[in-house]
């Protein structure tokens, strides 16, 4: 009987990350389902709302008038451009077009940033809690995350003084944040980014919850610095998860890096995603009908969980976490 070759192959080292949890609960949840279960989905963060019309109509049209193939790899010059105009209206901060790339999902711009900006074994701080697959994407690079614990006093996110000794290569925040829901106000990113910057590390800007805001509009890391990498996604305030399209924006001497390293990882972002998400950009009352289910359902949780026992609480200031 011969030898079954799978004994042979071996796997890496990098290889070794842990499972992104909710998916593996989302995968129990699909199990349950096919058996004629009902199940009320909790575990991932997405929005119940789907992909505004206007964007779904003008990817029905599209498919009717030619094909789907290709685009350059930094993404549909139209879609770059209404980005570009999007930080004028919600930020008033003038934003060259040529800045802006377009991703696959802000898990592309995680993976794109951190091959542009880290080598091997380079340290990166995440504040913690955060979102797991930080951790495990640096990891998968043969990158080493370092944890941020943060305080609730300081709303759960990091403070300069965090950054003391640790000897980071970069520093990726999130505001609002994934699980608190909390934001960083102008003072406060500007201190993280000048503390960084102090120690030589770059600064990446997760803000993919941007627009889901309740009480005062998030502050974007490029209304401080041009020195910055800013993440961003049509998932969440846009509520397309599915369609896998998001944008970063980078220093004006780093597109050309991230376009090469684009061009061959993912040769473009979708092209049917695309179109989609420049007519989402244009689809702001039903955008803002959505962000008012959200809020309703914040007031909700922030009246009820006191009366559960949970009254160690920092106000979520934006995305749909508590």
């Amino acid at each position: 009987m011969g030898k079954d070759w799978s004994d042979f192959m071996r796997s890496s080292r990098r290889s070794g990350v842990d499972p992104f949890i909710v998916m593996d609960v989302m995968e129990a949840a699909r199990r349950l389902e096919d058996a004629g279960r009902h199940v009320i989905h909790m575990e991932v963060g997405q929005p119940g709302t789907g992909a505004p019309k206007a964007a779904t109509q003008a990817l029905a049209q599209a498919m009717q008038t030619g094909p789907l193939g290709y685009t350059v790899a930094l993404g549909l010059p139209a879609l770059r451009a209404r980005i570009a105009q999007l930080y004028g209206q919600w930020y008033d901060v003038d934003l060259d077009p040529n800045r802006v790339v377009i991703t696959p999902g802000s898990s592309g711009g995680f993976l794109l940033s951190f091959t542009a900006l880290f080598d091997t074994g380079d340290r990166v701080g995440i504040g913690a809690p955060g979102y797991p697959s930080y951790r495990q994407i640096l990891r998968a690079m043969d990158l080493q995350p370092v944890d941020i614990p943060t305080a609730l006093n300081h709303r759960y996110q990091p403070v300069p003084a965090d950054l003391q000794g640790l000897d980071l290569a970069g520093l990726l925040v999130a505001s609002p944040a994934n699980p608190t829901g909390t934001m960083l106000d102008a003072s406060a990113m500007r201190a993280l980014i000048e503390a960084a910057q102090g120690q030589g590390a770059s600064f990446i800007s997760d803000e993919i919850y941007h627009g889901i805001e309740y009480e005062a509009k998030a502050v974007t890391a490029l209304q401080i610095t041009d020195e910055a990498y800013v993440i961003n996604s049509f998932s969440k305030y846009f509520s397309m998860t599915g369609w896998r399209i998001g944008w970063m924006v980078v220093p004006e001497d780093h597109v050309r890096i991230v376009e090469r390293i684009a061009q061959n990882m993912f040769i473009c972002a979708p092209h049917a995603s695309q179109i989609a998400a420049l007519a989402a950009l244009d689809a702001e009352e039903e955008l803002q009908t959505n962000l008012e289910v959200y809020s309703r359902n914040r007031a909700l949780m922030l009246a009820g969980l006191p009366d559960a026992g949970f009254d160690k609480i920092a106000p979520p200031d934006g995305a749909f976490y508590v």
